[in-house]
C-alpha cells in the first residue's frame, strides 16, 4: 500500500510541476531538455488555496539532487517551496546540506536555509544561522564557521575554526571566501583577516598560500618558508617559496607544464647568504619527457650549480656528481635505440672537472632475428661511445691510472652472436651462444703510453647446462633447485689503450653467466673460464619466500693490463684465476619483514665486500637497515675501508601520532656522519610535524650543522584526505 501511495504521489507531483505547456516530438527528443523535479511522500493532500502539502518521509529529487524533509509545502501560485526540518541536502557529489527550515524555488537553486550546516566530502563543516542559494552555484552562510574538526554533542569547542561574518561559496570555481574571518583555536581568538579566500575539498589546483614551515639552523639561522602556489593554467603552475632568516635570503621555485605528449619540470633557488663569499649561489634542476612519432621518447635531465657546497649546505640534495642528458631512446619488441649526450659536473673535493670526462656521447643499437635456415636467435649490436675531457695535459697526474690526464677516447665497437637452446635427456637445459666482436678505438692525448688508433677482432663461444628440478611437499611448499654450469671462451688479448669506462667492477648473481663483467667494451675477459653455480628457491603458500645462490668462476688465466698490471682491483672479487666465492640471498615473510644479503669470499672466507638489507613494511611500521663493507683498494679510490651501518624508520605508536627516525654510523672511522629525529600528529583537521637533523660530517667545504623545522597544516582544504584512520570519533 505504502509503495502505491508513493507511485500515484510522484505522478501528481509530475502533473503538477509540468503544468506549462505541451512539448514537442523534438523537445522530447532532445536529451538536454531539463528534466523536471519529483517530490515523493507518504502523505500528499491539496489545500483549498491551490497548496499542495507532502508530510511522512518526504523526498524532494532533480539533476541528481536529493533533499529529505519532515514536511514540504509547495505553492503553485509563487512557485515556491517551503521546508520543515530537519532537512538534509545532498548535491549529488561530495556535499550535504542540513538545516532546521528552508525556502527555495522549484529547482533547489535558489532560497534561504535557516540554521544550516554544511559537510563537504565528510571532512569540511561549516555552520551557520542562515544560508542563502543563488543560481544554484553561490551559498552564502552568515554568522557562520568553518572548520574540519570533529564536533562532538558534549560542547567543547573545536581544535580549530574559523569564523566569518560572512562565507560565499563558489561551487564552479570550488572557492570559499570570508569576511571579517578569526581564526581561533579552541574558542581562543589568535588572528584577524578582514578577507580571505580558501579552496574547497575538491580543487587540487588554485593560486594561494600553501603551508609553511618555521625552520632553525645553527648554519643558516632561524627563518621561515611560506610556500606560494600560482596556477597559470590547466597545463601549468608555478610555485615560489621564500625563506627569510637572519643569515639568508632564498628564494626556491618550482615550475611544472604538461603538454599533449609529455611534460617539463624544473626545481632550483637563488641564495644571498653569509656563508660563502660568492655574492649569489644557485642551482637549477629540470627534467622532462616527450613521445615523439614512430614509438621515439625524447628525454631531457639538467642539473647546474655555481657552487659546490650549495646543495648540501640547504640540505636539497646530496648529490655530489652532476649529470645533465639530452638523449632519444625507441624500444619495440625485437629492437633497441638509445643516442644520449651527457655533460658531467663533479662536486667532490679533490676531483678536477678538468681531468675528469665532462661530455660523454653514446650511440646503441640492438636487434633480434629469428633465421628459419638456423633456428635459434641471431643478435645485432653495435655502440658509439665518445668521452672528452677539457684538460689539455699529456702527463699522468698523481692518480693510479698511467695515462695522461687530457686523453680524450672514442669508441665503435659491433657484435653478432647465434645462440640456441636445447632440452637434453635428463631434463638438462642447454644453451650455445658463439659470436663475434669488433672493437675500434680512437685516442687523442694519451702520450706514449697508448697507441692512438686500435682495432680488435673478438671471437667469441660459451655453453651453459642446468638441470632444473622441483618438488611440492604435502603441505604446498615448492622447492625448485638449479646446479649451472657455464664454459666460455673469447679470444684475443687486451690492446694497449687507457681503461677509462671499466675502472669499476660488480661481481653478482646477475653477471655470474656471462663473458665478461666489465662494465663497458674497453675491457673484455680473455681466454678459457668456467663457472659454476647452485641456486634454490621455497616458496611457502602462507607467504614465506627464500632464495639463494652461491657461484665462482674459474679461468685458464690471470687477466693482466697491457703494462704488466692486473686488470681487475684487489676487492673486484675477480682477480687471479679463480674468484672470489659469491652468496646471495633473500627472505620474505608474511607480515612485510624482508632480509637481502650478498656478498664475496675469498678461498679463506675472509670477506671482500659485503652488503645487507633488512626491510620490515606493514600498517603501522616501515623500518630500514643497511649495512655495507667495502675493504681498502686504491684503485677505486678508496684508501680506507668503509663500514657502515645506516637505519631508517617509521613508526605509528597510536592513532595520531607518528615517530620516525634515521641514523647512519661509520664504524670504520667509529663516528656518526648523520642523525635525526622527528614527530608527527595526523587528526582529521590538523597535520603537525616536528623533526631535526644533524649533519656531522665536515670538509674544505662543508661545515656540520643541526637542523629544525616545524610544518603546521590544516586538512581539510583543497586536496581531499583519503585516510580517514586518523580522524577523531566523538565519545558516547
Amino acid at each position: 500500500m505504502m509503495s502505491l501511495i508513493r507511485l500515484l504521489c510522484t505522478l501528481v507531483m509530475a502533473l503538477l510541476f509540468c503544468h506549462g505547456p505541451p512539448a514537442t516530438a523534438q523537445n522530447r527528443a532532445n536529451d538536454t531538455e531539463p528534466q523536471p523535479a519529483m517530490l515523493i511522500a507518504d502523505d500528499v493532500y491539496i489545500r483549498s488555496d491551490d497548496t499542495l502539502v507532502a508530510e511522512g518521509n518526504v523526498e524532494a529529487v532533480y539533476e541528481g539532487q536529493r533533499l529529505t524533509a519532515r514536511r514540504i509545502i509547495y505553492d503553485r501560485t509563487s512557485d515556491r517551496l517551503q521546508f520543515e526540518g530537519p532537512i538534509t541536502l545532498f548535491d549529488g557529489a561530495y556535499t550535504v546540506v542540513l538545516a532546521d527550515s528552508a525556502e527555495l524555488d522549484r529547482d533547489l537553486q535558489n532560497g534561504i536555509l535557516y540554521g544550516a550546516r554544511v559537510v563537504m566530502d565528510d571532512q569540511l563543516q561549516l555552520a551557520a544561522q542562515q544560508m542563502n542559494r543563488a543560481d544554484g552555484r553561490y551559498s552564502q552562510l552568515y554568522k557562520a564557521s568553518v572548520t574540519s574538526c570533529q564536533i562532538c554533542k558534549d560542547g567543547r569547542p573545536p581544535l580549530w575554526q574559523i569564523r566569518a561574518r560572512r562565507i560565499v561559496h563558489d561551487q564552479q570555481a570550488q572557492q570559499f571566501y570570508l569576511d571579517d574571518a578569526q581564526f581561533r583555536i579552541l574558542d581562543t581568538p589568535i588572528f584577524y583577516m578582514p578577507h580571505l579566500r580558501l579552496p574547497d575539498p575538491t580543487l587540487k589546483r588554485a593560486t594561494g598560500f600553501l603551508t609553511p614551515s618555521i625552520y632553525n639552523s645553527t648554519l643558516l639561522g632561524s627563518g621561515v618558508k611560506v610556500p606560494y602556489f600560482i596556477k597559470i593554467g590547466d597545463d601549468k603552475d608555478l610555485t615560489l617559496t621564500p625563506w627569510l632568516s637572519n643569515k639568508t635570503r632564498t628564494i626556491e621555485f618550482r615550475y611544472r607544464q604538461a603538454f599533449r605528449r609529455g611534460g617539463i619540470e624544473f626545481n632550483g633557488a637563488l641564495s644571498n647568504d653569509d656563508l660563502n663569499r660568492t655574492e649569489n649561489r644557485a642551482y637549477i634542476f629540470g627534467r622532462g619527457v616527450f613521445e615523439l612519432k614512430n614509438d621515439f621518447v625524447l628525454r631531457f635531465d639538467i642539473e647546474a650549480v655555481n657552487d659546490d657546497a650549495y646543495l648540501v649546505d640547504y640540505d636539497f640534495l646530496s648529490k655530489d656528481r652532476l649529470d645533465s642528458e639530452l638523449s632519444l631512446e625507441r624500444v619495440r619488441r625485437d629492437e633497441w635505440m638509445r643516442g644520449a649526450i651527457t655533460h658531467f659536473h663533479t662536486l667532490r673535493a679533490g676531483e678536477s672537472n678538468s681531468t675528469l670526462p665532462t661530455i660523454v656521447g653514446n650511440a646503441n643499437y640492438e636487434r633480434r632475428f629469428y633465421p628459419a635456415s638456423l633456428g635459434g636467435e641471431l643478435r645485432y649490436s653495435a655502440q658509439a661511445h665518445s668521452h672528452y675531457r677539457s684538460s689539455s695535459l699529456t702527463t699522468d697526474g698523481p692518480d693510479p691510472d698511467i695515462f695522461a690526464d687530457g686523453r680524450d677516447v672514442s669508441r665503435l665497437s659491433t657484435s653478432a652472436d647465434w645462440l640456441r637452446s636445447w632440452t637434453l635427456m635428463g631434463g638438462v637445459r642447454s644453451t650455445f651462444k658463439t659470436g663475434v666482436a669488433v672493437d675500434h678505438f680512437e685516442i687523442k692525448g694519451a702520450g706514449a703510453t697508448s697507441l692512438s688508433s686500435v682495432t680488435d677482432v673478438i671471437p667469441s663461444a660459451s655453453l651453459t647446462l642446468r638441470l632444473p628440478m622441483a618438488k611440492t611437499t604435502p603441505r604446498g611448499v615448492s622447492h625448485v633447485i638449479e646446479p649451472v654450469v657455464h664454459l666460455g671462451w673469447v679470444g684475443g688479448s687486451t690492446p694497449n689503450i687507457p681503461n677509462d669506462e671499466s675502472t669499476r667492477t660488480e661481481f653478482d648473481e646477475g653477471n655470474l653467466l656471462t663473458l665478461s663483467r666489465f662494465a663497458a667494451r674497453d675491457r673484455r675477459e680473455r681466454g678459457a673460464s668456467a663457472a659454476y653455480g647452485l641456486s634454490w628457491s621455497r616458496f611457502d603458500p602462507k607467504g614465506l619466500t627464500s632464495t639463494l645462490t652461491v657461484g665462482q668462476i674459474m679461468r685458464d688465466r690471470t687477466q693482466y693490463e697491457p703494462n704488466g698490471g692486473l686488470t681487475f682491483t684487489d676487492t673486484s672479487g675477480l682477480r687471479g684465476k679463480f674468484s672470489d666465492i659469491l652468496f646471495a640471498g633473500q627472505i620474505s615473510t608474511q607480515n612485510g619483514l624482508t632480509l637481502t644479503g650478498r656478498g664475496l669470499f675469498d678461498n679463506a672466507l675472509d670477506t671482500t665486500k659485503a652488503e645487507a638489507r633488512a626491510g620490515w613494511h606493514n600498517s603501522v611500521t616501515n623500518f630500514g637497515a643497511t649495512y655495507i663493507w667495502l675493504g681498502r683498494d686504491v684503485a677505486e679510490n678508496r684508501p680506507t675501508t668503509i663500514s657502515e651501518w645506516a637505519f631508517d624508520g617509521s613508526y605509528r605508536m597510536s592513532r595520531h601520532w607518528t615517530g620516525r627516525a634515521e641514523w647512519r654510523y661509520d664504524v670504520a672511522s667509529d663516528r656518526n656522519v648523520r642523525a635525526g629525529v622527528g614527530v608527527t600528529y595526523t587528526n582529521e583537521c590538523v597535520d603537525i610535524s616536528l623533526s631535526a637533523s644533524r649533519r656531522f660530517t665536515s670538509s674544505t667545504i662543508l661545515t656540520s650543522s643541526t637542523d629544525i623545522s616545524l610544518t603546521v597544516g590544516l586538512r581539510g582544504f583543497s586536496t581531499r584526505t583519503e585516510d580517514k584512520s586518523y580522524a577523531r570519533t566523538c565519545k558516547n
